[in-house]
């Protein structure tokens, strides 16, 4: 059992408050899932790609970090920091050297993209939004999970969501049943997972049918077919947020939508906070069926 809760603004006037209405979201999904928790922002894009990090020893390997990478890639480089985690953009083209900079001094990449920034962590919601100061995050849209642990380790690479590739990430409720299959046609993809976790053999999947053209609804489309067991799945993009349930869809699931924003939850009571709620649209997600909104780029 997990939690899962996701936001996706069709107003600009809301974007300053999208951390603040996702945290408190996130938090009342506590008894979902006490183990871990995190979010993706996808927030402002600038120049250049945005690297997160994670350290079990910040203080001690963020020192100095954006000098050394930016004298590695003969380039400037901005560093945000927030407890474990660091926020390093680079250069577009210097993306893969950045990464394989960072990995070689023992940083966890959490995930890369122009716009996407990921924080996760072990520990109760309200804790790990608190160590990451999340409600004064603004953006577009974004999703965030509270884990209870059934298929893997509670680690902070275990904590959900998982990113595959640029801009993208994943949130999951549920358990596969052919994610061994699935992980080695995917590993001869280029698409291999780095954690036993199965929620990351999902996300590489969607991640492989967008990188072969399939747009957002057609690769979550494909989880119907070439994923087994259950599950309700919530991805981000750059532009984009979806949501598909399996079908016999027995995990819980319900929208809401108003003229401002899109929003999903493992519950009903995750929308208690929101604006407009008592005037939303609210439906339960059918099963085996893709619900998805895009924005202009």
């Amino acid at each position: 059992m997990c939690g899962i809760v996701g936001l996706f603004l069709k107003k600009d006037d809301l974007r300053p408050r999208l951390g603040d209405m996702l945290t408190d979201m996130l938090i009342t999904m506590t008894d979902r899932g006490p183990d871990s928790a995190g979010i993706a922002i996808y927030g402002a894009q600038g120049e250049g790609h945005k690297i997160t990090v994670q350290s079990d020893t910040p203080v001690e390997d963020f020192a100095g970090l954006d000098i050394a990478l930016g004298q590695a890639l003969g380039a400037p480089v901005a560093m945000k920091q927030a407890d474990t985690h660091a926020v390093l953009t680079v250069p577009g083209d210097a993306l893969k050297p950045a990464a394989a900079f960072l990995e070689a001094r023992g940083l966890r990449i959490m995930g890369a993209g122009e716009a996407m920034e990921i924080y996760k962590e072990v520990g109760l919601p309200r804790d790990v939004a608190a160590r990451f100061d999340l409600r004064s995050m603004g953006g577009t849209h974004g999703i965030g999970h509270t884990r209870m642990a059934t298929e893997s380790a509670v680690t902070t690479l275990g904590a959900h969501p998982f990113s595959t590739d640029e801009d993208q990430c994943l949130v999951h409720n549920g358990s596969l049943s052919n994610h061994n299959s699935m992980r080695r046609l995917l590993t001869e993809k280029g698409f291999a997972p780095k954690t036993e976790n199965d929620t990351e053999v999902a996300a590489c999947y969607i991640s492989s049918r967008l990188a072969e053209g399939a747009n957002l609804g057609e690769a979550l489309e494909g989880t119907i077919r070439d994923l087994d067991g259950f599950f309700t799945f919530v991805m981000g993009t750059k532009t984009g947020f979806g949501v598909v349930r399996d079908p016999i869809a027995c995990k819980p699931a319900v929208m809401a939508e108003t003229d401002d924003y899109v929003a999903f939850g493992s519950e009903y009571r995750a929308f208690a906070d929101l604006p407009g709620i008592d005037t939303a649209k609210i439906w339960e997600p059918e099963p085996a069926t893709v619900y998805f909104w895009e924005r202009d780029a």
